[in-house]
């Protein structure tokens, strides 16, 4: 395909009546130049799908431009050669081990040399871009004199994501050519922003069709394009003074997400503009040191590693999804909220319920959610026309796949299987979303059990981006993989599992929200329980995260992992029990342990004299996840200890920084977890009891 995209974008330039440059030096960049004297410079990576930016790549850019420096053309136009886009930024492989800072700054330097060549030449340079425009690739197109956005285009910065600020001079020069306060919140955000808002921003001087690409080419290249430049504001606001100001209020801004000790990034752009904003050389050069001494912190290095487990994950999806109708039965929270999803992504969706009302709720909720999410009108129009409310339940006769989604009761689940299995179609996948029962047990009253699997999707469903795909000893091995390649196809991680009680998440789950409920008995605040996970790098705390779940569902899933592991789980207060029947069931009542406004826990402010949360009490939360994981590992419910960390990072939320429960592990010392364990067990019960498989853990 990007060959073909290769000689379509070079024919185009051949409209022009270039003459071919010498074709054969360069691996991953075709040149040719057309009657205006115009060389055009397609970039297109040699054996990959999305252009990046590597070591070798950087080296041959620089002979390229070394070579049109001696030739002096009309002017150069930069292109892409790939569908995907113009550059996806730099080659995060080369990020991976990285330790010596000093080593780092040396390769970045060599990189920025070859940035600041293209900014240097003494002919007119553009940039025209299609598709993603990020990081790396964004500074390149930065460099240029001129950009033009193709109406596809999208630009950002996602360094942040990976524990990291731009390193190829983007801090010096984004800064400077627009807004600082709106270049500084896209750094430090990660965010990306289309095209015309790009404009709008003085990011990129046009926005065109494809087909009108030639001649935005001429007007630019003979000074005919009005370019954007930067105003009177931006010299205001990167004014020393100001930029204390403001650089203060960032800070603020950031601990509220990212705190500090956990994540340096943020602060760390936030110094280097504070200190040399406006000063385009000291910010450049010191962009290097910074970027090097971000690049071999563990928070780095975890959030790249995190950025593989991703790819890894994406993989297990493989191809060839022929899912193309699902039916949801059951519009709760999950229910409904599956449904949508599908439909946003595309597919026809058919909500089922026994009653009309929450049927309605699913369609507002997902009418609210498309408004949030999909940007034009007509897609918001076209994706609510897909999502069908199917009160009868007739979608189950046409269906590729039926969801079930109905509360934690056995009986009732098998219930609707004995109503849907004789509507189904032939090759239909039954799959239900229970988040504890075994499918062993689930299968029982099912004519054909081979069709069952489970499709296990995490709350809220837009947000979070796995789903466990779990299987018994009898499922079809074609519907597993029908069912592996629907999560991709929708945008979801996969993870395949083997069905044991809790599948991985729940059960590893369960004890850290149980423990907090253990806490409360000992009269420890709420508050305090969830700063502790929260110092500890969760993304909120474990009350907060049962409000968010359902007190009513904690309690189910509570009770039937009990009722397989015993005292291995803290036990279950009878309180708790006392909320779930008076309906205090958390987010979704408006009051759990929390009063809920918005969609938000109105939570207290710690007072002088709330307890500050100490190590024992995070071990205690922490700790019994790690140990859970690790049975996981010993019993085979999943094969890969990655998979295992990417399953509570992409499902959870747990701290990405550390890398997983696993690597988290790995990082501390699976012999001093052990020993912890082991010493809580002795002061608390057996439930801290460490798991067989530290022994052979590495």
């Amino acid at each position: 395909m990007e060959s073909k995209i290769l000689d379509v974008l070079a024919d185009r330039v051949l409209e022009l009546g270039p003459k071919p440059v010498a074709s054969g030096p360069y691996r991953h960049f075709k040149l040719t130049r057309d009657t205006d004297g115009v060389a055009w410079l397609l970039f297109d990576r040699e054996g990959a799908s999305a252009n990046t930016l590597s070591a070798d790549v950087l080296t041959e850019f620089d002979t390229v431009l070394a070579a049109l420096e001696s030739e002096r053309p009309t002017g150069l136009v930069i292109r892409s050669a790939k569908t995907s886009g113009f550059i996806a930024g730099a080659d995060v492989n080369e990020f991976r081990g990285a330790s010596d800072a000093a080593a780092v700054e040396a390769q970045i330097s060599r990189a920025h040399a070859v940035i600041d060549r293209i900014e240097a030449v003494k002919f007119p340079t553009l940039a025209v871009i299609h598709g993603f425009c990020l990081g790396g690739g964004l500074e390149v197109a930065l460099a240029c004199q001129a950009r033009i956005a193709i109406s596809d285009a999208r630009f950002g910065f996602p360094e942040v994501m990976l524990g990291l600020h731009p390193g190829l001079g983007g801090t010096a020069r984004f800064t400077e050519l627009i807004n600082p306060m709106q270049a500084m919140t896209l750094m430090l955000t990660g965010k990306t922003i289309d095209a015309r808002r790009a404009k709008s921003l003085g990011l990129v001087d046009a926005v065109t069709e494809e087909r009108h690409v030639r001649n935005a080419v001429k007007d630019a290249v003979f000074g005919r394009l009005k370019r954007a430049k930067p105003g009177l504001l931006n010299t205001v606001l990167n004014s020393g003074p100001v930029r204390g100001f403001l650089a203060s209020r960032m800070r603020s801004e950031a601990a509220k997400s990212a705190p500090a000790e956990h994540y340096p990034a943020p602060y760390g752009l936030i110094d280097l503009w504070e200190k040399h904003g406006g000063n385009k050389a000291a910010m450049l050069a010191a962009e290097k040191s910074s970027f090097a001494h971000l690049m071999v912190t563990p928070t780095a290095q975890n959030l790249i590693r995190v950025f593989f487990l991703r790819d890894q994950m994406k993989k297990h999806a493989g191809s060839g999804n022929g899912i193309e109708h699902v039916h949801v039965i059951g519009a709760g929270a999950m229910g409904g909220d599956i449904a949508a999803w599908c439909a946003n992504q595309g597919l026809k969706a058919t909500l089922a319920d026994m009653k009309p009302e929450p049927i309605a709720g699913a369609i507002k909720r997902a009418a609210d959610l498309f408004g949030k999410i999909i940007r034009k009108r007509t897609d918001v129009r076209d994706a609510l026309d897909r999502l069908v409310p199917d009160l009868d339940g007739e979608g189950v006769r046409t269906a590729d796949l039926i969801i079930e989604a109905v509360p934690e009761k056995l009986e009732l689940k098998q219930k609707v299987y004995a109503g849907v299995e004789p509507r189904m179609k032939a090759g239909a996948i039954l799959a239900t979303n229970t988040s504890s029962i075994p499918l062993q047990d689930l299968r029982t009253t099912l004519a054909k059990p081979g069709r069952l699997l489970g499709l296990h999707f995490f709350n809220p469903v837009s947000r979070l981006q796995l789903v466990e795909v779990v299987s018994h000893d009898g499922t079809d091995p074609q519907l597993l993989k029908e069912a592996l390649a629907f999560v991709g196809a929708i945008d979801r991680l996969p993870l395949p599992v083997k069905s044991s009680p809790g599948f991985v998440v729940n059960r590893a789950l369960t004890p850290y929200m149980l423990e907090a409920m253990v806490l409360l008995d000992e009269k420890v605040d709420k508050v305090t329980i969830d700063r502790a996970a929260e110092k500890f790098g969760m993304p909120m705390g474990p009350i907060e995260l049962a409000d968010q779940v359902g007190l009513d569902i904690c309690l189910a899933v509570g009770d039937m992992l009990r009722s397989k592991f015993g005292d291995l789980l803290p036990p279950t207060p009878a309180w708790l029990r006392d909320k779930v029947t008076k309906g205090e069931l958390g987010r979704k009542t408006g009051k759990g342990f929390y009063v809920w406004k918005d969609g938000k826990a109105d939570k207290p402010q710690a007072s002088s004299g709330t307890a500050e949360p100490d190590a024992e009490m995070i071990d205690r939360l922490i700790l019994p996840m790690s140990n859970v994981c690790v049975a996981c590992l010993r019993e085979g419910i999943v094969d890969d200890a990655d998979m295992v960390d990417g399953a509570m990072i992409f499902g959870t939320g747990y701290a990405p920084f550390r890398g997983g429960p696993l690597n988290y592990a790995r990082t501390r010392g699976a012999a001093d977890v052990a020993s912890t364990l082991q010493k809580l067990a002795a002061k608390f019960g057996g439930r801290f009891t460490p798991d067989a498989g530290w022994d052979s853990f590495k």
